[in-house]
């Protein structure tokens, strides 16, 4: 492995300056790409790749017919507290059709509720069941669990890096 000298992040040796395929060459005619930034990309597909399956999983162990991307639902409401459909679809960049059918599918499993909104009566606010909490809760705890095996022989300054970084990467992403 070699060092980049501006991070000092180990690269691997095809992606070190002047070794692997195509090193020094421009990619279908287009401009050289920087080392870093193609195993950047390399590890954010693993790492997305996972985050899709782990997901899956989340869900199946919240119950066995909740699709993946209903359970980022049962987060935000776990966290935000009770919202309306049009805040969440906005939150998750999806469309009210889309938001409709997962929430009706929560509702259907019996792990989210619409109860009036006080402030205006002709619309509704999602809000997690107890059901729907405990199953979550449990679940989260679990995951939580795991990521304390799988980080044990991390210090916990590499930890809190980690988290900084991709809370920074998140923060760019939405701006």
């Amino acid at each position: 492995m070699q060092e980049t000298p501006e991070t000092s992040a180990p690269l691997p040796e095809e992606d070190a300056p002047g070794r692997g395929a195509g090193a020094g060459a421009e990619p279908c005619g287009g401009p050289a790409v920087d080392p870093a930034f193609l195993a950047l990309e390399r590890e954010l597909a693993v790492f997305l790749r996972r985050a899709r399956a782990s997901s899956g999983e989340m869900a199946r162990e919240v119950h066995p017919d909740l699709e993946p991307a209903a359970y980022g639902l049962l987060v935000r409401l776990e966290e935000g507290g009770p919202q309306r459909a049009t805040d969440l679809a906005a939150y998750f960049g999806v469309g009210k059709a889309t938001m409709s059918r997962q929430l009706r599918a929560l509702g259907d499993l019996g792990l989210i509720v619409r109860d009036p909104d006080p402030a205006d009566g002709r619309a509704a606010l999602i809000r997690i069941t107890g059901e729907g909490r405990e199953r979550f809760t449990r679940v989260r705890d679990a995951r939580r669990a795991q990521y304390i095996r799988k980080f044990a022989d991390w210090n916990r300054v590499e930890v809190a890096e980690l988290a900084r970084l991709l809370h920074q990467l998140n923060e760019r992403a939405e701006a």
